[in-house]
């Protein structure tokens, strides 16, 4: 999962956290606004591909 969100998001994922209903993705502080995209675009179709809820945190 780790690589293929990295590809999804375009940047570097430290760790990754499971839970019940969303997926919590570290990436490193700098690159927070990347992986994110324009107006949370690249975590919505990361979320609709996975089929759980994403939320980027910076590390």
């Amino acid at each position: 999962m780790k690589e293929r969100l990295e590809r999804m998001l375009n940047v570097k994922v430290l760790e990754i956290e499971e839970q019940d209903d969303k997926v919590v993705v570290y990436v490193p502080e700098d690159q927070v606004r990347i992986a994110v995209g324009s107006g949370g675009a690249a975590v919505k179709a990361a979320e609709l591909v996975l089929g759980k809820k994403i939320e980027v945190k910076g590390r």
